[in-house]
């Protein structure tokens, strides 16, 4: 990961979303595929309000590297389920890093 910050991306989706996830999945997906093959994601993932890990997604978490908020916004805002109005609600926050696993040399 380069000297950039992270950021963390929370959004809570509306409701009954998974019919109008399924046709933007692959573009979703493959942009974030592209942030992590440029080594900038640190977790993404979709999120269950359920801790049976199964059932209709209610979310979307996303920590990454970005040069400002203003990218990280923009990244956020451009995504195909923001676009396309999935998320009732996207909260773009700077993360001040504690504690951050670093990988180990061994």
């Amino acid at each position: 990961m380069t000297g950039r910050a992270l950021y963390l991306m929370y959004a809570e989706d509306v409701d009954r979303s998974e019919a109008l996830r399924a046709p933007l999945r692959d573009a979703h997906i493959r942009r974030r595929a592209e942030l992590a093959a440029q080594g900038r994601v640190v977790v993404s993932g979709p999120l269950w309000d359920s801790d049976a890990g199964q059932g209709d997604y209610c979310g979307s978490l996303l920590v990454a590297a970005f040069d400002s908020m203003e990218e990280a916004r923009a990244w956020a805002d451009a995504d195909p389920y923001a676009q396309a109005g999935i998320y009732r609600r996207m909260v773009v926050r700077r993360v001040n890093t504690h504690f951050l696993a670093q990988e180990s040399s061994s």
